[in-house]
């Protein structure tokens, strides 16, 4: 006797979706994909910069510290920018 979860339809289920849906569903991807890359990379060059302004408030380092951690954080929000839109 089968479950409820295994009689119910799976709508993930490629082979069961017409073209237009597996267009939709692959738009929507690739629309939430487009507006989450520019979080990621201002994401990243405002983290490290913003924990180099305090490590050069603490050190007394100004600007250098920021200026290494910003670099850093933009170099890590392109190369996840770029595995992100790699192909699979």
């Amino acid at each position: 006797m089968k479950n409820n979860l295994e009689m119910a339809d799976d709508p993930n289920d490629s082979s069961k979706l017409t073209q237009a849906q597996k267009d939709t569903r692959d738009m929507t991807m690739k629309s939430a994909l487009a507006m989450e890359l520019p979080f990621t990379l201002v994401g990243a060059v405002v983290v490290g910069g913003l924990v180099g302004y305090l490590l050069d408030k603490w050190l007394h380092t100004a600007p250098w510290m920021m200026v290494i951690l910003g670099s850093l954080g933009f170099a890590g929000g392109v190369s996840e920018v770029v595995r992100r839109l790699r192909p699979r």
